[in-house]
């Protein structure tokens, strides 16, 4: 679509398609977003409508440390591999 991706097994982890706006975006699961959001609502948030519903999450790049980035990187890595 235009956008750079992040996939492992054909399945999109992440994705830079907002990155002028300053954000990445993570396809997570509900309850990790759950878990973002509540811990680092300055860094993450749900993306608007049925994507972030299902678990589609922003990430403010400005924002994040690159430790916590790494970590949530992976675990949308994980949760795809998982899932193929």
């Amino acid at each position: 679509m235009g956008a750079v991706d992040f996939r492992v097994a054909g399945r999109i982890f992440a994705t830079l398609a907002q990155v002028g706006e300053g954000y990445g975006n993570l396809m997570l699961t509900v309850e990790e977003q759950a878990g973002l959001v509540g811990e680092w609502p300055e860094a993450f948030l749900p993306v608007r409508g049925g994507w972030g519903r299902k678990g589609a999450t922003h990430v403010r790049l400005g924002v994040v440390s690159e430790e916590v980035l790494a970590g949530v990187l992976a675990m949308a890595w994980r949760g795809k591999r998982k899932s193929k």
